[in-house]
């Protein structure tokens, strides 16, 4: 297939270095010059100048003569670029996506010790809820529907830690205050993979939540929608799951099939 001129590199030398890293990039282990050079279609002396000019800066190893791997070099840029990465950033743009289908706030939400704390949101007046918790606010994890995803996310024991720290102390009738409920709570949260809070941090109004995940599959955030407690729609809770797999992937997270 002929590539667009956007498509491909101007320089032909930076679209052969790209072939020969994109081969390492496939293999786990150390790749053979005639093997490189079968999979890219550049002569071999051609593959060879290039790869020990990437050798040269790092770019690419050589564990023994004629054979080539990815350099430690492109796993320093790349926590370069991590480190960069800002959960709130990613979101901002999908979070007002996801208010204007919504017209309800949606939060964004992270775990500080046993609380949760706001860290964005995006609201309009048209929401007919007064904001509770502006940004930088907290709430008790087992509170909140972004809690109970950490919390889910516990072993048994650290929630039974959790538990007796704070002594499940609630805020409505609605509220989970005793173990076994709670327990309860999160394994139907680890089976729909998202979470709820049914007025029980705040009376008239209802949350769900869908969790945000790093590169190491690791859950560093949680996306949530608030209503007043007759407007939030379970419909939502696809489209809330989907923006939250999109932040994700802006962090460099790869969903599992």
């Amino acid at each position: 297939m002929k590539r667009t001129e956007a498509q491909a590199p101007t320089i032909q030398v930076m679209e052969r270095m790209f072939s020969l890293l994109n081969v390492l990039a496939a293999h786990p282990d150390p790749v053979s010059l005639k093997h490189i050079s079968e999979q890219t279609g550049l002569h071999p002396s051609t593959a060879h100048r290039i790869l020990n000019d990437l050798a040269i800066g790092r770019f690419v190893d050589r564990p023994e003569a004629g054979s080539y791997r990815l350099g430690m070099r492109l796993l320093e840029l790349g926590n370069l670029v991590k480190a960069r990465l800002d959960v709130r950033e990613a979101a901002i743009a999908p979070m007002r996506e996801l208010h204007k289908l919504t017209h309800q706030p949606v939060n964004l939400s992270m775990r500080q010790g046993d609380e949760i704390v706001y860290i964005e949101r995006t609201y309009s007046e048209r929401s007919g809820m007064q904001v509770v918790r502006a940004v930088g606010g907290r709430a008790p994890l087992h509170l909140t529907s972004v809690g109970k995803l950490f919390l889910a996310h516990d072993d048994a024991q650290r929630v039974r830690a959790y538990a007796a720290r704070t002594g499940l102390a609630g805020h409505t009738r609605n509220s989970i205050t005793e173990l076994p409920a709670l327990e309860r709570e999160l394994a139907k949260v680890l089976q729909y993979g998202s979470a709820r809070d049914n007025e029980e941090l705040e009376l008239g109004v209802r949350c769900m939540a869908a969790g945000i995940f790093d590169d190491q599959d690791k859950l560093i955030a949680g996306l949530s929608i608030s209503a007043p407690a007759d407007r939030l729609e379970d419909s939502w809770m696809e489209r809330l799951k989907a923006t939250a797999a999109q932040i994700s992937a802006a962090l460099g997270h790869h969903a599992k099939p």
